[in-house]
């Protein structure tokens, strides 16, 4: 049993397909005003159909008014960190806050040299992720910044603006050195999609976090764990993910947070999209909510 006592936070994915925009600003707009906490976007820049994932929350953030963005997760390896970094402060200025960096090594090698990345090893890659997140934090503080490094020719940055609030830098990560790298320097953990890191393999994966924040000096209760959920509420055949009503989303949900670790939940519908969000924002978040605080109470 792992429950870090975390406050709980709720969010749904966004499509960035291009065709899907409309859709997409609506479902936005409506999540704003649903009291969920993110709107969560992931980044396939070479995806030909997909939005760029921070052109579309610049977009989103005007027609939004209390909502966060979460990046989930944004491929540094395309987007260096101290450019990141000035693009994430400018946000923040702008969107008075409203941001959480979810960051990533970036794990489709042929895609991203297609896009003129580098090809990184995975020792490579686990370094420069590393090092990025260590770029990031300083430049988000404002300050010069400097590294010169086998990944990294950082010259001299004078970073800014610095953000109203400080921008939390979550993790994705899935094997375990990356995991090891969440607990020594990230704020949060962000697992793959439930189809892709199975319940039956969190706890072990939560263990290396663990060790790896308390070999650093901190506590794993500082650390955010946030699960992307893909799956559909409701009467549904032909999907992968957690499929059922809206007691066994409760349920599930509930057992992952006191059992699991998790505190945070970002919803990939896979079926009509706006009409998921509704039950899920209006029937499993509150369920939840409220049986998470019935079970704390009673330890």
């Amino acid at each position: 049993m792992t429950d870090y006592g975390r406050s709980l936070s709720f969010g749904v994915a966004l499509d960035p397909d291009v065709r899907r925009l409309d859709q997409t600003t609506r479902l936005a707009r409506s999540a704003d005003e649903s009291g969920l906490d993110y709107l969560a976007v992931q980044d396939h820049a070479y995806q030909p159909r997909h939005l760029d994932a921070w052109t579309l929350i610049t977009r989103l953030s005007a027609q939004t008014r209390r909502i966060s963005f979460l990046t989930d997760v944004l491929d540094l390896q395309l987007r260096p960190p101290a450019m990141l970094a000035k693009a994430a402060a400018s946000f923040a200025v702008l969107a008075e806050g409203r941001l959480v960096l979810g960051v990533g090594g970036g794990t489709f090698t042929d895609s991203i040299a297609g896009m003129g990345g580098r090809r990184r090893s995975r020792g490579e890659m686990v370094a420069y992720t590393e090092e990025s997140l260590h770029v990031l934090r300083a430049a988000l503080a404002g300050g010069e910044v400097r590294l010169l490094s086998d990944h990294h020719a950082i010259e001299g940055y004078p970073a800014g603006p610095v953000p109203p609030a400080p921008i939390p830098l979550w993790l994705g990560a899935m094997k375990s050195r990356m995991l090891a790298v969440t607990g020594r320097s990230g704020d949060g953990w962000i697992s793959p999609l439930n189809i892709y890191v199975s319940p039956g393999e969190v706890p072990a994966k939560q263990k290396i976090i663990d060790d790896a924040t308390r070999a650093a000096g901190r506590d794993p209760a500082q650390i955010r764990r946030i699960y992307n959920v893909i799956g559909a509420i409701g009467p549904f055949s032909g999907g992968n993910g957690l499929i059922g009503d809206v007691r066994v989303w409760t349920e599930t949900l509930t057992e992952w947070v006191v059992e699991l670790g998790f505190d945070t939940f970002v919803f990939w519908p896979v079926t009509a999209h706006h009409a998921q969000f509704e039950v899920y924002a209006a029937e499993v978040v509150p369920a939840v909510r409220e049986q998470v605080g019935k079970i704390r109470g009673r330890r």
